[in-house]
């Protein structure tokens, strides 16, 4: 099917399951449809199964989108307290089209909880409260993750997933590689026909140089190996290292199991020059956990400063993971949320396009690896072979009568479509877009991100409770103060006197230790000064008492 043909079919209003090779279009699809969409006023939910496929459309996790985030399950109490949350509620109760990308990443028991939460925010009892969804993504990339069990977990497993009505649009156009050898060999991968003649142009590129001067990226399929490759890339950096320590409060069983699930260093290394991904999403600052970047400096308050590879300039400030239990922090951790990424693991790369990657397959551990790790480069000039094992061009049986099946059904819906004169076409697709554009009232201009904030002092309202209020970090709450602060009244900001009523949340004899601190660094930057203090003070509490400094 043709890009041209699925667009027709989703403005339609159908569920749809958009599938297809890597760089058959999907993603770039799915931003042509958003974009018509948005020209529509319909609101739309824009999410990926992983940090790094959100960022590709602007999104958010479906995890952190839906408020379930990490969880497979929630019992009767957890779902009752989940559809209590109003800004939730309200996200839901305006959302007409909810889109997921990279789906093979998304497990079913999760799936089938997404359907549960999407039909009680709804209050409608079909398949994902009557949304139009639109998922996509590819079976012959790497499987959702599981522990002690061989079991593969994708989503077409879902009780909803015969339920919704898919039409399946099976992309087979290649808009990536440029490369028709590199074609042939993952198309061949694809049919499982994997012989002595088709390896034979992979085999010339087993330890060669990529030529020119560019670096490739480094993919491996174990994290033991990125990290002693970051770290041996992190020595060779000339400049001062910067060392940031983890905070962590909270029982330790809960610290320690929170320190393996959020992938945050306990003391991170950094330099000029370093290469970073990203480990939490923040909307405000526009990055998502699998960002990419190289920290280009760092700031007055001595943050590391990064230049994504789409050219945009982030000052990273730390931020917080909790566990949370009837609405209390029972552990939390606090670390500027980056991790060194000259290599990532073959699972952190899908999704991504490469110029050149050094590929090191000899420790393959699950079908499916060679493919997402060559479908990530362009051409055979711009891969380097470090090795290769048996299992690692292998793709599951079960996966290979599957896309039989999915190509199929894309056949029979391409089929349907041409049998539809322009005529009732145009009238389903009016129909649908009659049923989903923004009301007046919805089209009403949102407030700024800071004007909110601003409204949220004018009626006195603690850290906490602002934070609560907008579902934000409490650092996020303290950095919109510092930002209106250095505006002024005069620019829509806000003056010191506003916050008066915040400056009593820090005991007095705290504050003053705080102040002399930053009084004896003689600057205003962070790290010196919670140095002085020690690990009894924390970056947001140092950061709250700043705003109180005498100028």
């Amino acid at each position: 099917m043709k890009q041209s043909d699925a667009l027709e079919i989703l403005k339609m209003g159908h569920n749809v399951y958009l599938t297809g090779a890597a760089g058959s279009g999907k993603t770039h699809l799915l931003n042509q449809y958003i974009k018509f969409l948005k020209e529509k006023d319909v609101t739309i939910g824009v999410t990926a199964s992983t940090g790094i496929a959100a960022t590709h459309m602007n999104g958010s996790t479906i995890h952190s989108w839906a408020g379930i985030g990490i969880k497979k399950y929630l019992d009767e109490w957890e779902f009752d307290a989940l559809l209590q949350k109003q800004y939730l509620a309200k996200r839901f109760q305006n959302t007409k089209v909810l889109i997921i990308d990279e789906v093979s990443m998304l497990d079913y028991h999760r799936f089938d909880l997404l359907d549960k939460v999407c039909r009680g925010f709804k209050q409608v009892d079909t398949p994902f409260g009557g949304m139009q969804v639109v998922l996509s993504g590819d079976f012959f990339q790497l499987p959702p993750i599981t522990k002690n069990t061989n079991e593969f977990c994708f989503i077409n497993k879902s009780e909803v997933w015969n339920n919704m009505g898919l039409k399946v649009c099976y992309l087979q156009e290649q808009h990536r590689q440029e490369d028709g050898a590199l074609v042939d060999l993952l198309n061949n991968i694809r049919r499982n026909n994997v012989g002595e003649d088709v390896l034979a142009p992979l085999r010339t590129r087993y330890r060669k140089k990529i030529e020119g001067d560019i670096v490739p990226t480094k993919l491996y399929t174990h994290n033991a190996d990125i990290d002693r490759i970051n770290d041996e890339e992190l020595d060779k950096v000339e400049g001062k290292l910067k060392v940031y320590q983890m905070i962590a409060k909270g029982r330790k069983n809960l610290v320690e199991s929170l320190k393996k699930s959020c992938l945050a260093q306990e003391k991170l290394r950094l330099k000029e020059g370093s290469i970073v991904m990203f480990l939490k999403n923040n909307h405000m600052k526009k990055y998502t956990n699998g960002t990419l970047g190289k920290v280009i400096g760092f700031s007055n308050m001595d943050f590391p400063i990064v230049k994504t590879y789409d050219g945009r300039e982030i000052e990273v400030e730390p931020e917080s993971w909790v566990i949370e239990d009837e609405g209390k922090i029972k552990a939390e951790l606090k670390q500027i949320p980056l991790r060194l990424a000259w290599a990532i693991t073959i699972h952190k790369s899908q999704g991504m396009s490469l110029d050149a990657a050094e590929i090191d397959l000899s420790k393959s551990f699950v079908e499916g690896m060679g493919y997402v790790a060559l479908s990530r480069i362009r051409s055979f000039e711009g891969l380097r072979l470090m090795g290769l094992n048996k299992i690692a061009l292998e793709v599951n049986k079960e996966i290979l009568e599957l896309d039989k099946e999915l190509l199929m059904a894309s056949e029979y819906a391409l089929g349907e479509l041409s049998e539809i004169s322009e005529k009732e076409k145009n009238e389903k697709q009016r129909n649908f877009i009659g049923e989903v554009e923004s009301t007046e009232e919805e089209k009403v201009k949102k407030m700024s991100t800071y004007e909110v904030t601003k409204i949220l002092v004018g009626n006195k309202l603690s850290i906490k409770e602002m934070a609560k209020e907008r579902d934000m970090t409490e650092g996020t709450i303290i950095n919109h103060l510092e930002k209106m602060l250095e505006w002024g009244p005069e620019a829509d900001g806000i003056d010191k006197k506003d916050l008066d009523y915040i400056k009593k949340e820090i005991p007095k004899t705290r504050l003053a230790k705080i102040i002399k601190a930053f009084k004896k660094s003689k600057d205003t930057k962070m790290t010196p000064v919670k140095e002085i203090l020690g690990d009894k003070f924390d970056y947001d509490e140092i950061r709250l008492a700043r705003l109180f400094l005498e100028k």
